[in-house]
């Protein structure tokens, strides 16, 4: 038995080192993507990326039961293949990624409900990076002489078959927005520039990420690169660590990085953003799988210390598809789609995971949540709220189901908290109600320009993030902007029409009315009057048929992942 445990551990290892090899190839296409303008092809790839962790699954899967026969499902065999396969994978740098994969497969096997840590690896305690002291491959550039030179000889140490249109221009650029932003670190704001030898690829933009570093302070600093008609510039300087964070963000698609290994540029990574979620790094690195096993590491791990801490439901109206609550002192939610939905709603289970399947595979424009697919969880039933409970058992029958002292949940969604719009807006004063309508106004229009449409506008379905952002999470409605019929209203021909409390008019499934969206909204009068102001244009459907045009000739306004305010300061001449 020995024998055939270590080479079914070896040939699980080998699948992971080919998924491994397949990921890097699958990345590498993102230079000439960007170099060639080609952001459908780049969108393709990300697609495929994400499908390929279960494409290998799936292959060793397969031959896992046929080698292994009647004893697929022999526990005693499967906890020494772990032991091991955890030797076989000891002295890789990444070796919590191999772990991941091993794990996926026996839950596959056995459907396991909870964990069970005969056959996997579990290890709550475990802080993946703590031990990784490989330093991840960077470029060093000490400050001497004029910053601009410097800044030009960063430019030069990255490669691309396109050339810089104006490098001495976007140098000097760079050079005068550090002095301005930094003239609090003195008359020699800098010593030292490190910036990661990867370049990170998404959507329409190439990213240089490091640091800077003064005598006394460092802050992060990210070079976005743009691949222009004349191209490549350098389009703006990110320094402030909250528009950094954003960029690598939860509401952000995965980035292209081709990473040797992933964990030492996790940990540099985490050194920039110390109050990132070590889930997070993972999942937009494209890593969702080892996102999911970070996350329920550290939700776990919380739990062990709050044995008397109920779960709730969440803040905000229930919803009549989805039933979500949460831990209060941690911040997540748990989505769960309910047995049946209440009038008006006609959708089925199907239907609402398939639009979580658009959400995972679709550029989220930095305005839609990353929900996390989640399948059998194990909670203590004694800390579930009882009218929680109650609310489960009866709602979500045929995936909640008690065993013994325990609450397993057979499917879920888990994503960040966020507070919902609509209480948000009770909560702050006035002014800052006023920013949130229209950044509200404004995640419409950039779901919009990104082929997403939220389907109910209603405040409810968004929420607000610590930086003050609108976000869509309410997915259930959602489709493509390219798949919607926007109308005009039509105009009554007599008084019994106008009179009608419902519509006179016949209305297609797939029909838009955006005249009609500020009439639901539930905003004071100063609210709607500055979001008409602001953003009035997407209630005309004049503005929807262009965009759709756009969309079809794939020519539609790029969604930048920062602020204005992080774009380079023009140099007075």
């Amino acid at each position: 038995m020995h024998i055939l445990s270590a080479g079914i551990a070896e040939r699980i290892r080998d699948g992971f080192a080919d998924y491994h090899a397949r990921f890097a190839a699958i990345t590498r296409r993102a230079k000439g993507r960007f170099e060639q303008r080609d952001w459908g092809a780049m969108r393709s790839d990300l697609v495929e990326r994400i499908e390929l962790y279960d494409v290998c699954v799936k292959q060793m899967q397969d031959w896992l039961a046929q080698v292994l026969a009647e004893r697929a499902q022999d526990r005693v065999l499967w906890n020494r293949i772990r032991d091991a396969y955890a030797e076989a994978v000891e002295q890789l740098l990444d070796r919590e990624l191999y772990k991941t994969f091993f794990n996926t497969l026996t839950r596959r096997f056995f459907r396991t409900h909870g964990v069970d840590p005969s056959i996997e690896f579990v290890a709550l305690d475990i802080e993946p990076t703590d031990q990784i002291t490989h330093p991840v491959a960077r470029h060093s550039h000490a400050i001497h002489g004029e910053l601009a030179a410097v800044f030009e000889r960063v430019l030069v140490g990255y490669h691309f078959a396109v050339p810089y249109a104006h490098p001495q221009a976007c140098a000097e650029a760079m050079a005068h927005t550090v002095r301005q932003r930094f003239a609090a670190w003195g008359d020699t704001p800098l010593v030292q520039i490190e910036l990661l030898e990867t370049v990170f690829y998404r959507e329409q933009r190439a990213y240089l990420v490091g640091r800077a570093l003064g005598e006394f302070h460092y802050t992060p600093l990210v070079i976005a690169l743009a691949n222009g008609p004349d191209g490549l510039v350098v389009d703006a300087l990110l320094t402030e660590r909250d528009h950094v964070a954003q960029l690598f963000g939860y509401t952000r698609s995965h980035f292209f990085a081709d990473l040797p290994t992933v964990g030492n540029a996790v940990v540099f990574l985490r050194a920039l953003l110390p109050h990132k979620p070590l889930d997070e790094i993972y999942t937009v690195l494209g890593r969702a799988k080892q996102g999911k096993t970070e996350r329920y590491r550290a939700f776990f791990r919380h739990l062990e210390h709050r044995p008397n801490e109920p779960f709730v439901h969440a803040d905000g109206e229930r919803g009549m598809v989805m039933l979500v609550f949460t831990l209060p002192s941690w911040p997540l939610v748990f989505k769960l789609i309910r047995d049946r939905f209440a009038y008006p709603k006609e959708t089925a289970r199907e239907d609402v995971q398939a639009k979580y399947r658009i959400v995972s595979r679709h550029d989220r424009a930095g305005r839609l949540v990353d929900a996390q697919e989640f399948r059998f969880l194990r909670f203590p039933r004694r800390q579930f709220a009882p009218e929680l409970l109650d609310e489960l058992l009866e709602s979500c029958s045929e995936i909640v189901q008690l065993e013994g002292d325990d609450v397993v949940i057979g499917h879920c969604y888990v994503e960040r908290r966020l507070r919902p719009l609509n209480l948000y807006l009770k909560e702050v004063s006035a002014d800052d109600a006023l920013r949130a309508v229209i950044d509200y106004g404004q995640a419409i229009r950039d779901l919009a320009r990104s082929d997403i449409f939220p389907g109910d506008l209603l405040l409810k379905n968004f929420g607000v993030t610590r930086n003050h952002r609108a976000i869509f999470y309410d997915y259930d409605e959602l489709c493509l902007v390219s798949e919607c019929q926007f109308r005009s209203l039509p105009k009554a021909r007599n008084d019994d029409e106008e009179m009608s409390h419902g519509a006179w008019f016949h209305v297609g499934a797939n029909d838009v009315f955006p005249e009609q969206f500020p009439q639901f909204l539930g905003l004071t009068d100063a609210q709607r009057d500055a979001l008409i102001q602001t953003h009035g244009d997407i209630f005309d459907v004049r503005w929807w048929w262009s965009l759709q045009e756009a969309l079809q000739q794939d020519s539609a306004c790029e969604v930048n992942p920062y602020p204005d305010g992080a774009r380079l300061l023009p140099i007075a001449r």
